[in-house]
């Protein structure tokens, strides 16, 4: 394991349970993607501020990343994920559309502040979608 993954590890574990379940979630969509093949993760902490697990498929070229999970600090955290907007279709149009958003590229982010099955069932969509965008090179 690298050491980015482990502090990731460590971050997760020091995370206080909270009633949102935010937490959980990070797991859960974490575990989505940790499931599927050619997946290589990156930690990004930017401590009191974010916290970043960054998601690219070993065949991609053009871009460091087709998804971003980040948790916000707040109290208490939440999370936003975030897409380079012509990775994936947002089509009940759930997402909000961040100009230059992402790594200073146009993206859709959605964002989690609690535990909701059909808004997380609709990111993990969205995460399946990139994946498979990003697959493709």
């Amino acid at each position: 394991m690298s050491d980015a993954m482990k502090e990731l590890e460590d971050f997760i574990k020091n995370w206080p349970d909270s009633p949102e379940k935010n937490k959980e979630i990070f797991i859960r969509l974490k575990d989505f993607l940790s499931a599927k093949s050619g997946m290589v993760f990156e930690y990004v902490p930017r401590d009191g501020l974010t916290y970043s697990l960054r998601a690219k498929h070993e065949n991609q070229k053009n871009k460091p990343l087709f998804a971003m999970l980040d948790v916000i600090e707040d109290s208490p955290r939440w999370l936003s994920v975030c897409f380079y907007g012509e990775l994936i279709t947002d089509p009940d149009e759930a997402g909000d559309y961040v100009p230059e958003g992402l790594l200073g590229e146009d993206a859709i982010c959605f964002d989690l502040e609690g535990f909701d099955e059909a808004a997380i069932k609709y990111v993990e969509d969205r995460l399946a979608e990139a994946y498979q965008s990003a697959s493709k090179g």
